[in-house]
This record gives structure tokens, C-alpha cells and sequence, in this order.
């Protein structure tokens, strides 16, 4: 994160500098290679495989490009393109040569501008990727290591379970309301694990009444529980019940053997207990902050932070008009999502930022709706994690209210 500016990015290329555009494929990349001015050394686009041997290649033929243009360094750019840009990523990145990244939306517009024409192909795209990159126009991606990369893989596991948990127990609520809609009435939550265990031997409420085991017929009939669902294709309806309730619970215990897991490698983060004394902050929400963050010591303010969570504020301005400003909405989809609901969890338990929420909606001047507050708390909440994660110091609700700056009253 050093060069945060295009600026500095564009001081960071020199003449010593071999600058790679790479349009990134699912089984064949192509690369092209150009000095800081945009004169090219190669004669037609290098093409290569996504494997070991075809990086190996490109290897090799980077060195040959060095060498024939006097070069010292190289700037791989490419765009991220799906999952297919990770292991040549981690090739690069691994022989000293870091990846970069330019937006896709910027390769799209500028392609038109050496042919005036839409038209893309293995030629072109390499080239305009190299062309952003010497302008300047590009970013360093994040590529974690160590405990950092395991903790974001199972934590992406943990989340995929935890949606597929979610989707299967509305298909069993979907299931309910066609067969036996009276469930509710003696079961409000439709994954109560009394009612579970007794709907695995007895689906429908036929087999309730049926049913043998002592003190079952009692509970369901005292509910007064009749057969007001379809009535036909009860044998399938018992198969799909039985298969969704396999796979819940199968997800369930996933989700939860993973947080387990994802608990004992979390413990190896620095201060990350030290989250926990702020009231509404939970294990999970530590966890998905520490997952879609990395290693927080790379940062240099929690501003970079902000924008790559896609809260950082745009202003709507020209001349006279003066718009409502919102957030950009550009960066880590699931990290944003986290400090959401961390917003939303630490207005309900904790008082001093029930506090703030309260001044930021009510002041005289700019008060908030209570959705832009909620933007504005979860912006407070980074800047305190990266506080707490870096220096290692307490949570102190004193403090962080007194470093609130409020205009002084005229």
C-alpha cells in the first residue's frame, strides 16, 4: 500500500521497468511486453497455459524481454478475471514479481481509443492492460499468506455452509406450507430439534397420529393438529423431507465444525481477543473482518480500509448542483456486509454507540437518516479495530466517545 496515488504509481515505473499486460483466460493467458514510454519488445502475443509448465514459460520468456530491452524490473498487470488470475498471481508474486490488477470497466472504455472499435481479441487486450499500467491506473491486489489465507478459505467455507443451511431450511418451511401447514402451530421455528427428531420417523401428520412412541400422539393431538395440506404424492413428500433434513443438518454441523477450527487459528492473530470487550462484537464478526482484511498492518490508515469495503463517500457536485453524496459500493462485498450488521449489532448492546447513532441523526447541522448512520458507525467501527489490531491497546468506551469532534455551539 505504499503507492496509494497514481502519482507514485506512475513514479514507481522507470526505464529500467518492463511493464506485462496479461489478458487472463481460463486455460490459455496471452502477454505482451512494452518499456514506460509504450514502445513494445515483442514481436505477437506470448501465449501460455494455466499450469505449472506454461508459468514456467511465461518465466522465461520475461527474461528475454528483460534482456532485450535492458530492463531491471517487471509490472505484470492483468485484470481479475474470476478465479483464474490466482495461481499465476501467486507464481508471480512468489519469484518477486507482484502482480497488478486494472479495473476491467477501464479496459472495456480505453480499447476503443488505437482503433476506434469494440472489438476484442488476444492482440488488443494485453496491450491496453499494459497501457493502464503505465498510466498508472492500477492496483496492488492482496494475495494473504500463513494463518491470514487459512482463515479466509475456511472462512469462505464457513459462509457457504452457513447459505446452504439457510436456502435448505427455507425449501423445509417451503415443504411445510404445502404438506403440513399446522407445524407452526405447536413448532414456531420450523428447525425446532424436538419437532426435527420427530418428523424423521413421522413426515406427514397421518404418521404423527399414527405414530406409537409414547407422548407424541398426546402432544400433536392436544394441538389439535389435522391434515389441511396436499394429500397426494405423500411417499415423494416423505422423500424430499427426509433428504432435506439429512442435508441441513449435515450443513449445520459443517458450519459448525469449521468455526471451530477457524476459532483455534484466529487465536495466532495479533490483539484479536481485544475486539470481544467491544459490546455487540462477536467471535463471527472478528472473523469476518480478520478474513476480508488479511494482515491490517499493511495498511497505513483505516481510510484504505474504508474503500476497500466500499464505503468510501462519493460526492455528487458540478458547478452549482450540489447531489447527496453515498458510498461507492466498490470493494470486499462480504467485508462490507460485516461491518454492517457489526453496525447494527453494536446499536442494539452497546450504550455509547447508541450515543452516537443518536447525535449523528439529530444534530442541527447535516443529521443523518438512521441508514447513513449506520454507514457512519460502521466507518467508526474500522477505525477502532485498526486501532486496537495495531497498537494492541484496550477498548475504552471513554476514549472513543472523546475523540468524537462535535462542532461548538455559537
Amino acid at each position: 500500500m505504499k503507492f496509494n496515488t497514481q502519482n507514485k504509481k506512475i513514479a514507481a515505473i522507470t526505464e529500467k521497468t518492463l511493464v506485462v499486460g496479461i489478458d487472463i483466460g481460463s486455460e490459455v493467458h496471452f502477454a505482451r511486453a512494452f518499456d514506460w514510454r509504450g514502445y513494445e519488445y515483442s514481436s505477437k502475443p506470448f501465449q501460455f497455459t494455466n499450469s505449472e509448465e506454461g508459468f514456467e514459460a511465461f518465466r522465461v520468456w520475461i527474461e528475454d524481454m528483460k534482456a532485450k530491452g535492458g530492463k531491471e524490473t517487471v509490472m505484470p498487470g492483468m485484470e481479475p478475471t474470476g478465479h483464474y488470475w490466482f495461481n499465476l498471481g501467486r507464481y508471480l508474486q512468489d519469484r518477486g514479481m507482484k502482480p497488478l490488477h486494472v479495473n476491467p470497466h477501464h479496459v472495456k472504455k480505453s480499447k476503443e481509443m488505437d482503433d476506434n472499435s469494440q472489438v476484442k481479441n488476444d492482440r488488443k487486450d494485453p496491450k491496453v492492460i499494459a497501457g493502464l499500467v503505465n498510466a498508472g491506473r492500477y492496483m496492488y491486489p492482496y494475495i494473504p499468506n500463513g494463518v491470514y489465507a487459512e482463515i479466509r478459505t475456511l472462512n469462505s467455507l464457513r459462509v457457504f455452509a452457513q447459505e446452504e443451511a439457510i436456502r435448505l431450511k427455507n425449501r423445509i418451511a417451503r415443504w411445510f406450507s404445502i404438506y403440513f401447514p399446522n407445524y407452526k402451530d405447536v413448532y414456531g421455528n420450523v428447525n425446532a430439534i424436538s419437532g426435527l427428531m420427530v418428523l424423521k420417523k413421522a413426515p406427514l401428520p397421518e404418521d404423527i397420529v399414527k405414530l406409537g412412541v409414547e407422548g407424541v400422539n398426546h402432544i400433536w393431538r392436544e394441538s389439535k393438529v389435522r391434515s389441511v395440506g396436499v394429500q397426494n404424492s405423500q411417499d415423494a413428500a416423505r422423500i424430499e423431507l427426509q433428504f432435506l433434513l439429512s442435508d441441513y443438518e449435515m450443513q449445520v454441523k459443517r458450519e459448525a465444525e469449521l468455526m471451530a477450527m477457524i476459532e483455534a487459528k484466529i487465536k495466532k492473530i495479533p490483539y484479536v481477543e481485544n475486539l470481544l470487550a467491544i459490546k455487540g462484537i462477536g467471535m463471527k464478526t472478528a472473523i469476518g473482518f480478520v478474513a476480508e482484511v488479511g494482515d491490517i498492518r499493511r495498511f497505513k490508515d483505516p481510510k484504505e480500509i474504508q474503500k476497500l469495503a466500499g464505503y468510501a463517500i462519493v460526492n455528487d457536485e458540478s458547478c452549482k448542483h450540489v447531489g447527496e453524496s453515498h458510498i461507492s459500493y466498490r470493494g470486499r462485498k462480504r467485508l462490507r456486509y460485516v461491518l454492517y450488521e457489526a453496525a447494527v449489532s453494536v446499536l442494539a448492546h452497546s450504550p455509547e454507540f447508541r450515543l452516537i447513532h443518536h447525535y449523528y441523526t439529530t444534530r442541527e447541522h447535516n443529521p443523518l437518516k438512521k441508514m447513513q448512520s449506520l454507514v457512519a458507525i460502521a466507518c467508526k467501527l474500522i477505525r477502532v479495530f485498526y486501532r486496537i489490531l495495531t497498537s494492541g491497546i484496550t477498548y475504552d468506551p471513554g476514549k472513543m466517545m472523546g475523540d468524537i469532534q462535535r462542532p461548538q455551539a455559537a
